[in-house]
């Protein structure tokens, strides 16, 4: 019998943020991405990547599910936009995510709210933002 090793792919993300200046996010896959810190900058400050990592992946989920039917060959595009509500009461978090999710192809009405629901349900930010995640803290000097 083989035996097969699924070669996992690496995780996780680094900030490194100096006495001035913006952080530096530096990914295991080899990503890199400055912050920007006031609103009026241009690129992404943390609100950003959260809004942004939950509208990825409800759009990567979107096409999955879309294979997962056998309705892939009917899939166009899929359009995601997230935004959300922060609490007026300490502590800082948001409290509602908005999501709008438009899917083009050839679908009806049950197929386009199928294929969101089943997008919702795979991806794993938004189980992770519904979930109760453990938070591990480590502290160097």
């Amino acid at each position: 019998m083989n035996q097969f090793r699924v070669k996992k792919r690496p995780t996780g993300a680094a900030v490194t943020l100096g006495r001035l200046g913006h952080p530096e996010i530096v990914t295991a896959t080899g990503g890199a991405l400055t912050v920007v810190t006031a609103a009026s900058e241009p690129g992404f400050n943390p609100l950003d990547l959260l809004y942004s990592s939950l509208a990825a992946c409800l759009a990567l989920s979107a096409r999955i599910a879309a294979s997962r039917m056998g309705v892939l060959d009917r899939f166009e595009k899929v359009t995601v936009h997230v935004s959300g509500e922060k609490a007026e009461e300490e502590p800082s978090r948001i409290v509602r995510f908005d999501i709008r999710i438009a899917i083009e192809g050839d679908f009806d009405g049950p197929t386009r709210d199928a294929i969101a629901h089943a997008a919702e349900d795979i991806c794993t930010v938004s189980n992770t933002l519904r979930g109760d995640a453990e938070f591990i803290l480590s502290i160097a000097g």
